[in-house]
């Protein structure tokens, strides 16, 4: 939601809780002062409890809740009636009150949190994920045009403005670019070679950024030779690891890893994320880590695919993948269930004629299954019907649910006549009322505490994959040049 739509929400509020609003309508016409100030009441606890996680990030928008927090608590005593209400939104105001407190008295005490990929420790992949916000701090790596970098620390909400500054700031005790006069740029380049130029003004780009694409500091007359880096041109070693691991374990890791992550997005960041355009990025980072993570899954899958030389242990690695897709689904890990099978579907697997055809006709059969289901005609029907029976605890196929709620933001205009198109707004909160129901229930997987439990566990957390298009048709050329 805009800041300035919860601006108008908190006005409108405090303007008929003071009993001088001039809007009115025929729910209103019959009730009392009282059930108004009730009403008014509660829609505003809901607010604060909905966006309490927010607070920190807006606090201008608190401030406002504080000046009717004191309209409030001045009329509380001569109205009992409001009581318990006004009990909760004491709590609800002095805790947010104590977080920004904290946050502004010890910035420098803050955690800083590791994204996956960008520093691949054991120690960081086996903990428990964490939803991020805004606030919170990273390291990263910006690159130079040579391939040198320095690692600056940086709140994952920063602008590419405030990004440059820090890497100016290193940059100023080396010899070498002392001397520099003309104003650094910031680039994402791609495994691929593709290069984005950032804005000054853009923010939070560290979850935004592709699977294998890294950050360069540059200026404009050497944008033209940046490259990528060198272990995202070369080949990476056939993994050994993906034969030894059971379908079982690889699935369930899957299934527990993704549990988190999606246990980690707010409901409001799915709004939020469809609202780009007016919002900007700023609350969506572990939304955007989760959709990567679904695309890493599916490059990952092409990778080990690709990289086997040996036709009869590729055979059964596509044996190892189906049976790793049948038990997500069972799971209800649509996610990975998706991936997976997106994985097997890339062009320059799916070309493999000879290693398709060496595989057992039950496995045939059960991934032409997996195909229909995933199959996009008819709006996703088969999916639609499949997830319909699932109960919870479900992790869906999150790019579907985004693209219904794009659906439902550009199909209709948010405003008519100035006012705000309430169907609109209740098809989308509808929409994401299922991500909740999903996650109404906990997700239990077994699991164990033993050393080769604890390395698959980090193996699923890390993966290395290509992510090259390009790079990938021609390994698979090199495995099967006839393959039609």
């Amino acid at each position: 939601m805009k800041t300035s739509l919860k601006f108008g929400i908190i006005l409108l509020n405090m303007d008929t809780f003071c009993g001088c609003s001039r809007h009115s309508s025929p729910t209103w016409e019959g009730s009392d002062a009282i059930q108004k100030k009730q009403a008014v009441l509660c829609a505003l606890l809901h607010l604060l409890d909905t966006y309490k996680d927010s607070l920190q990030e807006e606090e201008k928008t608190f401030q406002l809740i504080k000046d009717f927090y004191v309209l409030v608590m001045r009329d509380a005593p001569n109205i009992p009636q409001l009581e318990a209400n006004v009990i909760r939104l004491h709590r609800l105001v002095e805790t947010a009150e104590l977080r920004l407190t904290d946050g502004s008295a010890a910035p420098c005490s803050k955690q800083v949190k590791p994204l996956f990929r960008h520093f691949r420790r054991i120690d960081s992949c086996l903990q428990p994920r964490v939803a991020f916000r805004g606030s919170d701090e990273i390291f990263c790596r910006v690159y130079m045009p040579d391939h040198s970098y320095v690692t600056i620390r940086s709140r994952l909400s920063a602008s590419v403005s405030d990004i440059l500054t820090s890497v100016s700031e290193k940059l100023q005790y080396s010899e070498e670019q002392g001397q520099r006069e003309e104003p650094l740029i910031l680039v994402a380049v791609t495994s691929a070679g593709d290069k984005v130029l950032l804005k000054p003004d853009d923010g939070c780009i560290f979850t935004t950024l592709g699977i294998n694409s890294h950050l360069f500091a540059c200026n404009r007359e050497e944008l033209r030779s940046l490259v990528p880096l060198p272990e995202e041109v070369q080949l990476p070693p056939e993994d050994s690891h993906i034969h030894r691991i059971e379908a079982e374990d690889l699935a369930n890791h899957l299934s527990a890893f993704h549990w988190e992550l999606f246990s980690c997005v707010h409901e409001l960041e799915f709004v939020d994320y469809v609202f780009h355009v007016e919002r900007g990025r700023r609350e969506t980072a572990n939304l955007e880590l989760l959709l990567q993570r679904c695309s890493e899954v599916q490059h990952w899958v092409s990778t080990q695919t690709l990289l086997c030389e040996a036709p009869a242990r590729r055979t059964q690695l596509l044996k190892k993948f189906i049976k790793t897709a049948a038990i997500c689904k069972q799971n209800q890990d649509l996610l990975s269930f998706f991936a997976i099978v997106m994985g097997l579907d890339n062009g320059a697997v799916s070309r493999l004629r000879v290693t398709w055809e060496k595989l057992p006709g039950k496995f045939k059969n059960l991934f032409r299954k997996f195909e229909n289901l995933t199959d996009p005609c008819r709006n996703h029907k088969s999916y639609r019907e499949m997830v319909s029976r699932m109960r919870p605890p479900v992790i869906p196929f999150i790019p579907l649910i985004l693209k219904d709620l794009t659906f439902l933001h550009e199909g209709s205009k948010t405003f008519l006549d100035g006012l705000v198109n309430v169907e609109k707004m209740h098809a989308i909160a509808e929409k994401v009322r299922t991500v909740r129901k999903y996650r109404s229930s906990q997700m239990r997987l077994d699991t164990d505490v033993s050393p080769t439990h604890l390395q698959n566990k980090a193996y699923v957390r890390q993966f290395q994959v290509i992510d090259n298009q390009n790079l990938l048709f021609e390994l698979s050329y090199k495995l099967e040049p006839n393959a039609q």
